[in-house]
């Protein structure tokens, strides 16, 4: 039986690790080719490998054109086309008041999180739409929903991508390709666990959902928005968070 994406050809940015990895071997248990890019090479070429011949490695800097328009020319030679794009790529920076930051360290959260998005999601445009218009899956986080205290810079980061979402949308829907994004919140992933979250909190003990989320959660939404499944929906953003914004959390009954 066909796998939902069967046929279909993804590039998945900061696919070496975390979100990515799990996004890489749902894709290609469901059919898909994927290439996966990351700067992280023996971990993205362990992966690769561990997938077999629907799966390859190739280091991606996406805060690089140049290294951008490589990665969709090496994806193309290497399986004929472009269908699926994941900006998944990101960094959480440190959490630092504002009056303490530096324009350094903000201009490199956003130059990944942000000008990472956009350069995936110009560098692709073309080859998808060559491949008969395709899916673009933006990573964001529910940090790109409201204010995070002492975290301006990926707060911004990830309101930048909402933004670049629905415009990116907008302007490529003409070519068949849509463009959607994720709002995850809290998953453990190496860089969520840098800064000291391991999830074992009581706070996502409270979540209407009763734990925090899994890489197989986000990478279950993230196949949705890549398949055929979601061929109406663009635009838009997904919540994706245990249930944590159906109310305040400090109202709820603690867990017994």
């Amino acid at each position: 039986m066909p796998g939902r994406l069967t046929g279909k050809v993804a590039l998945i940015s900061g696919g070496a690790r975390g979100q990515g990895e799990a996004e890489a071997r749902r894709f290609v248990a469901e059919g898909a080719m994927v290439v996966i890019g990351d700067l992280l090479a023996a971990e993205g070429e362990a992966v690769a490998h561990d997938l077999g011949d629907d799966a390859v490695f190739l280091k991606l800097d996406v805060t690089q054109e140049d290294s951008w328009r490589e990665a969709v020319a090496s994806t193309v030679d290497a399986f004929g086309a472009l269908n699926v794009l994941v900006n998944n790529a990101g960094v959480l920076g440190a959490f630092t008041p504002i009056v303490d930051s530096t324009v350094e360290h903000f201009m490199k959260v956003l130059s990944i999180n942000l000008v990472g998005a956009f350069l995936g999601i110009k560098s692709s445009a073309a080859a998808m739409r060559d491949s008969g218009g395709g899916s673009i899956v933006n990573i964001s986080s529910t940090a790109g929903m409201w204010g995070v205290p002492f975290a301006a810079d990926y707060t911004a980061s990830k309101f930048g991508v909402r933004g670049l979402t629905k415009v990116a949308a907008l302007e490529l829907g003409h070519d068949g390709i849509r463009v959607n994004f994720l709002h995850p919140d809290g998953v453990p992933t190496e860089m969520v666990k840098a800064v000291g979250d391991d999830g074992e909190s009581s706070y996502y003990k409270r979540l209407p959902a009763g734990r925090i989320g899994t890489t197989d959660d986000i990478a279950n939404l993230v196949l949705f928005l890549a398949s055929d499944e979601s061929a109406y929906c663009t635009g838009q953003e997904f919540v994706i968070d245990g249930g944590m914004q159906a109310g305040d959390l400090q109202l709820m009954p603690r867990p017994r």
